[in-house]
C-alpha cells in the first residue's frame, strides 16, 4: 500500500508538465492579444519577448505555494493518506478542465480552477471525515479556510465589473486626447502618455513580479537596509514620481531624437511585463499542488508513521522550492507558447470579440445580449440629448476612424491600433498592482479579457452591426468563468471521493481516463485546426476586377463541385445501402458547405468597398458566381436532407429500377463535374464551352427519368412516400443542374483570357 503514494508522487510529476501545457495554452491570451491585435510588431517577435518574461518570471517566482498548502483548507486537520487524495483529485480535474476550456477556444482562470478544485476535493474529504467521525455539518469550518473562498469569490465579482468599467473609461479618455491620428499629435503629449503607461507597467513588475520573490524579503544596502517588500509598500509615491519622470523625459528623447515609436515601446515592454507577472505568480496553479504533494511525501517517509496517522500541519510552514525545478518549468513554459495551437485559439476568441473591425462573430445572439445592445442605445441616445451639438460632434470628430486604403485586404488590417493595445496593457497592469498590494484575490485572466473588452466598446469597436454578437460573446465567456468554478469543486469533490472508496484501484482508472481525454481532445482539437485549412475549405476573394475575380474564384468553384459530387454520391450511395450513418454524415458535410458559402456572402460589403471604381463591374459578376453556388448547395442541401428523411423514418426502399436510373445520373452528374473540375483547377476556361454543349444531352436524360417515374406512379407504384421521394430528388437535380450551368455560363461569357487581372495587393507584396 505504501508503495503506490511513490507512484502518485510520479504520476503528479507527470501531471504538473501536462498542466504546465494546459495552462500557459490558456493563459497566454492574458499577455499576447494586445500586442497580437495591433500587430505594432511581428507574431515571431511578440513570442520571443513574452518568452523571455516567462522565463524571467519563472525563475524569479517566489516558490511559496501558499494557495495549494494551506491557502483553502487547514492541513493540521487531514493526515497524509488524505492530502494525497486530495491533491491527486486536484491535478485530474484541473488538467482536464483547462484543457476542455482550451480546446473550445476560451480563456478562463487557472487561479480560479485550483482554488475552487482544492475547495471541492477538501470539502469532500471534510465530509467523508465528518461522517465517520459521526459529527455534525457545521464542523466543516474547523477543515475549510472559509474567509480566503469567500475572498476569491467575492475577487472574481469585483474583478469582471471593476476591470470593464475602468477599462472603458480610461480607453475612453485617451481616444478623446489622442483620436485616431495619435501619431500626428506633438511630441510632448506622446511623451506624457508615454510615461503614465510606462511608469504603470513598469511599477506593476516590481510589486508583481518583484514583490513576492524570496529577494522580497532580504535588506539591502542599496535601500538603507529596508527589505525589498517594504521599500516598495513605503516609498510608493516616490518609486511612482520618479519613474513619471524618468519614462517621460526619455520617451521625449526617443520621440524626438531618435523618431521612435512610443506606443510600440509601450507594447513591447507591457508583453514582457505581463509574461513575467504571469510565470512569477501563476505558476503555484500549474506546480503549486505537485511540490505540496511532494512536501507532504519527504515528511511522511521521514517520520516512520502509517499514512492514516500522519497529520500534516507541516504545510502550514513555508518551504523554498527548489530554483533549479522553477527553471524547468519556465522552459516547458516558453515550449508550450512557441508550439501550442490552443494557444493561439484562446487568444483568436479574445481578438475576434474586440475587433475594430469585422469578424466572422463566432457567437449567436441571445436575450441577455440583445438587451444588454438596447440599454447601451437608449444611453447614448440619452447623452446626444444632454450634450450640446457642438461638443458631440467634436467628440464624433475624435472618435472618427481614417480611411484605409482599398489595396489592404480586411484580414490583413490589426484588430485594434497602439493605443487601445497601450492602454489594455497599462489599465491591466494598474488594477493588478492595486490588487496585489492590497493583498486581494484576482485573476489575471479576467482582468486581462475585461479591460479588452471595456477599451473595445467604449472605442466603438461594437457598432451595429456587431454589438448584438460580441455582447454575447462575451456573456459566453464570463458564463464559462462561473461554470468553471462550479465545475471545478463538483468535479474534484467527486473524484476526491471516488479515491477515497478503493485508491489502488481508483488511481490508476482515473490517470488513464484523464489521459484518455487528453489525447482524445488533442486528437479533435487538430482535426478542427486542419479542417479549417483543408484544401476544400472556401476562402474570400480578394481581386478588384472581373478577371481577377474569375482567377481567384475558381479554387472556391473547384471546391464546391468536387465536394457537391461527393454529396450527391453520398445521397444515392446511401439510399441504395439504406445506410443511415452515411447520409447523417452527408447531411452534416452539405451543411458545412452551405455554411462556408453563406460566409462569402456575407463578405459582399467588404468586397465591393475594397473595389475600384474602375471595375465596379466585377461586384455584378461575383454577386451572380455566389448566388449559383447558393443555389447549387441548396439543391444539394435538399437532396441529402430529405434522403436522411427517409430512411430514417424507416420508409420503403426505393425499387431497383428507381435507384439504378438514380445511379446512370449520377455516373453522368460525376462526368460533368469532374470536367467542371479539370477546367477550373487548370483555369482552362474555354473549356467550359465544350462542357456547356452537353447541357441538353444531361437535362434531356433528367426529363426521361421523370417521364419513367409517371408512368410507373399511373401502373404499378403504390408508395406514395417512395414516389415524392423519387420526384423531389429528379426536380432537385434538375435544379442543381440549371444553377451549375448557370455558372459556367457566366464565367464563358466574362472570361477574357487577353487581360491581366488586378488584384489587391497585401503589404507584404
Amino acid at each position: 500500500m505504501d508503495n503506490i503514494y511513490l507512484l502518485m508522487i510520479i504520476a503528479l510529476a507527470i501531471l504538473a508538465i501536462a498542466d504546465l501545457v494546459v495552462g500557459v495554452s490558456n493563459d497566454a491570451v492574458n499577455f499576447l492579444n494586445s500586442a497580437i491585435g495591433s500587430k505594432a510588431i511581428s507574431f515571431k517577435t511578440v513570442v520571443i519577448i513574452a518568452s523571455l518574461g516567462v522565463a524571467v518570471g519563472a525563475i524569479f517566482s517566489s516558490g511559496m505555494m501558499e494557495v495549494a498548502r494551506k491557502g483553502i483548507f487547514n492541513p493540521g486537520e487531514f493526515m497524509f493518506n488524505e492530502i494525497m487524495i486530495i491533491f491527486m483529485a486536484v491535478m485530474i480535474t484541473d488538467i482536464l478542465l483547462l484543457d476542455f476550456f482550451n480546446t473550445i477556444g476560451l480563456p478562463t482562470s487557472t487561479t480560479v480552477s485550483i482554488v475552487f478544485e482544492l475547495l471541492g476535493a477538501s470539502v469532500a474529504m471534510a465530509f467523508i471525515k465528518i461522517g465517520h467521525a459521526n459529527g455534525s455539518f457545521t464542523d466543516i469550518i474547523n477543515y475549510i479556510n472559509t474567509s480566503k473562498a469567500t475572498e476569491i469569490i467575492l475577487g472574481i465579482l469585483l474583478s469582471v465589473v471593476i476591470a470593464f468599467s475602468v477599462g472603458a473609461a480610461v480607453q475612453w479618455v485617451s481616444r478623446l486626447l489622442l483620436s485616431y491620428n495619435f501619431e500626428q499629435k506633438a511630441s510632448w503629449i506622446g511623451a506624457v502618455f508615454g510615461g503614465i503607461a510606462l511608469t504603470s507597467i513598469t511599477y506593476f513588475i516590481f510589486i508583481k513580479g518583484l514583490k513576492g520573490t524570496p529577494y522580497a524579503e532580504n535588506s539591502f544596502s542599496i535601500l538603507g537596509g529596508m527589505t525589498m517588500k517594504t521599500f516598495l509598500e513605503t516609498r510608493t509615491l516616490t518609486i511612482l514620481g520618479v519613474s513619471f519622470a524618468f519614462w517621460s523625459l526619455l520617451s521625449f528623447g526617443l520621440i524626438t531624437l531618435v523618431k521612435t515609436n512610443i506606443y510600440k515601446l509601450i507594447i513591447i515592454v507591457g508583453t514582457f511585463a505581463l509574461a513575467l507577472a504571469f510565470a512569477g505568480n501563476d505558476l503555484v496553479n500549474f506546480i503549486g499542488v505537485p511540490i505540496a504533494a511532494f512536501n507532504s511525501f519527504e515528511a511522511w517517509v521521514a517520520s516512520g508513521v502509517s499514512a492514516e496517522e500522519f497529520p500534516m500541519g507541516v504545510l502550514a510552514d513555508k518551504v523554498q522550492t527548489n530554483n533549479w525545478l522553477l527553471f524547468a518549468a519556465g522552459m516547458i513554459m516558453v515550449l508550450t507558447l512557441w508550439f501550442s495551437t490552443k494557444a493561439q485559439s484562446v487568444v483568436k476568441t479574445s481578438l475576434d470579440l474586440s475587433s475594430q473591425g469585422a469578424t466572422e462573430e463566432r457567437f449567436q445572439p441571445n436575450f441577455l445580449s440583445r438587451g444588454f445592445v438596447r440599454s447601451a442605445m437608449l444611453i447614448s441616445q440619452f447623452s446626444e440629448y444632454t450634450l450640446p451639438n457642438s461638443w458631440q460632434k467634436k467628440i464624433d470628430k475624435q472618435f472618427e476612424q481614417p480611411k484605409v486604403s482599398s489595396k489592404i485586404k480586411t484580414a490583413d488590417l490589426p484588430a485594434f491600433d497602439m493605443v487601445r493595445a497601450a492602454v489594455n496593457l497599462m489599465v491591466a497592469a494598474v488594477l493588478i498592482s492595486i490588487a496585489t498590494s492590497y493583498k486581494l484575490p484576482l485573476s489575471t485572466t479576467y482582468v486581462t479579457f475585461m479591460v479588452a473588452m471595456g477599451t473595445s466598446l467604449a472605442d466603438r469597436a461594437w457598432g451595429a452591426e456587431s454589438a448584438v454578437y460580441r455582447v454575447a460573446g462575451v456573456i459566453n465567456v464570463i458564463g464559462g468563468w462561473f461554470f468553471t468554478a462550479f465545475s471545478a469543486f463538483v468535479a474534484a469533490a467527486l473524484v476526491a471521493y471516488l479515491l477515497n472508496l478503493n485508491l489502488e484501484l481508483m488511481f490508476p482508472l482515473l490517470l488513464v481516463a484523464a489521459f484518455a481525454l487528453l489525447i482524445r481532445n488533442y486528437l479533435s482539437h487538430k482535426k478542427k485546426s486542419n479542417a479549417t485549412a483543408e484544401e476544400d475549405s472556401l476562402t474570400k476573394t480578394g481581386s478588384s476586377s472581373v478577371q481577377g475575380v474569375i482567377i481567384e474564384s475558381a479554387g472556391n468553384i473547384s471546391n464546391v463541385v468536387k465536394r457537391g459530387n461527393r454529396i450527391y454520391t453520398n445521397a444515392i450511395e446511401g439510399l441504395a445501402k439504406q445506410d443511415l450513418n452515411l447520409l447523417k454524415k452527408n447531411k452534416k458535410q452539405v451543411t458545412k458547405l452551405s455554411a462556408e458559402v453563406d460566409t462569402l456572402r456575407d463578405n459582399i460589403f467588404y468586397f465591393i468597398k475594397n473595389l475600384d471604381e474602375t471595375s465596379l463591374r466585377a461586384s455584378s459578376f461575383y454577386i451572380n458566381i455566389l448566388g449559383y453556388l447558393q443555389d447549387m448547395t441548396q439543391s444539394l442541401e435538399y437532396i441529402s436532407k430529405t434522403s436522411h428523411k427517409h430512411i430514417n423514418n424507416n420508409h420503403k426502399k426505393l425499387k431497383f429500377s428507381q435507384i439504378k436510373e438514380l445511379k446512370e445520373i449520377d455516373v453522368r452528374l460525376e462526368e460533368l463535374f469532374n470536367e467542371t473540375k479539370v477546367a477550373f483547377d487548370s483555369h482552362s476556361f474555354e473549356q467550359i464551352g465544350t462542357i456547356i454543349k452537353g447541357k441538353k444531352e444531361i437535362f434531356d436524360l433528367v426529363s426521361d427519368k421523370i417521364a419513367k417515374q409517371v408512368a410507373r406512379t399511373r401502373t404499378e407504384e403504390s408508395s406514395p412516400k417512395n414516389t415524392t421521394l423519387y420526384f423531389s430528388l429528379l426536380l432537385e437535380t434538375k435544379d442543381l443542374l440549371t444553377a451549375t450551368m448557370n455558372l459556367l455560363e457566366e464565367y464563358y461569357n466574362s472570361h477574357d483570357s487577353s487581360v491581366e487581372p488586378a488584384t489587391i495587393h497585401t503589404d507584404d507584396d
